[in-house]
């Protein structure tokens, strides 16, 4: 699959060129974006995206002495889907662990997740923190807050209504209809303003081959309870949902139309152990709508002692 749009990548980082590589992590055959060398900074997509969201990210992290890879993610071709069929979130942090040991990590190594990957990050460094120096999570909060939303916020569950919807068999037929008109229906309305066409071929680009759209959607019916599952992965989704004991950035995009910022407002209330920072201006695929600000932000992060 040929990378989309990498011009956009910011000027000053151009020094630090993206490659892709493969390797195989618990089970599954990785294909990932790579740009630097130093100390592991693994970066995890969510959805309607890819691993091309952290082409302006990658750079700014090997400029500050990181090996930064950014995997497509389980069923996100070019890797392979899951052999075992298993979407759920603890599989995803599990493939984070594994890729650590994969790709030589150390204790050093930081993990950064946006969407779908901010879970999967929050479960890799409460199971394995040993592996984890630092964690950044973005657009979904950490702690319980995102279950509390679904109780007691009508706003957030009108909002969520795409998950609901990926539980009936119509989405099978829906999604993919009309070149994924849906994908890019998502993409305008989680951030408003921004135009993303790009990441949005992005994506399509993922899920086009027979089963990988289903390995998509299969994250959601996993969540909600369809879908092959495994007591091992239910305990490290179980605790990515509780304290990490590493430092913990969370990052929410101020007009992300996926998820409110009352959501992130009240992971501020819930887990005084993690620092939660609102991005003025931005909505929910907050490190391409304004890269400069939030690779500052992580940077920063990332590299304090």
């Amino acid at each position: 699959m040929t990378p989309v749009a990498y011009a956009a990548t910011t000027v000053r980082h151009m020094a630090f060129s993206i490659t892709t590589n493969t390797v195989t992590a618990n089970g599954v055959d990785f294909s990932y974006l790579e740009c630097g060398t130093g100390p592991l900074a693994l970066c995890l997509h969510g959805f309607p995206d890819s691993a091309h969201s952290w082409r302006h990210l990658l750079p700014a992290l090997a400029e500050a002495g990181f090996h930064a890879v950014a995997p497509f993610t389980r069923g996100y071709a070019p890797t392979s889907l899951a052999p075992d069929g298993m979407y759920q979130t603890g599989a995803l942090s599990a493939d984070a662990n594994a890729l650590h040991a994969a790709l030589g990590g150390d204790e050093n190594a930081v993990i950064i997740g946006h969407d779908w990957g901010a879970p999967s990050v929050y479960g890799a460094a409460a199971s394995e923190p040993g592996r984890w120096k630092r964690v950044v999570g973005m657009a979904v909060p950490p702690g319980g807050a995102m279950g509390a939303a679904f109780i007691g916020n009508l706003e957030q569950t009108k909002r969520s209504w795409y998950m609901f919807y990926f539980q009936h068999p119509l989405s099978d037929m829906v999604v993919p209809s009309n070149d994924m008109a849906f994908i890019d229906m998502l993409w305008r309305d989680w951030s408003p303003g921004y135009d993303g066409a790009v990441d949005s071929e992005n994506c399509k680009a993922s899920l086009r081959a027979p089963g990988h759209l289903a390995a998509a959607l299969g994250y959601y019916r996993a969540t909600l309870g369809a879908g092959p599952r495994t007591d091992a992965y239910d305990a490290i989704q179980a605790a990515g949902g509780g304290e990490l004991t590493q430092p913990t950035l969370y990052l929410h995009g101020e007009t992300d139309g996926c998820i409110g910022t009352e959501v992130a407002e009240a992971a501020r209330a819930m887990c005084s152990w993690a620092t939660v920072t609102i991005v003025k201006g931005a909505g929910h695929f907050m490190q391409l709508e304004k890269p400069a600000e939030v690779n500052k932000l992580i940077i920063d992060w990332v590299t304090a002692k």
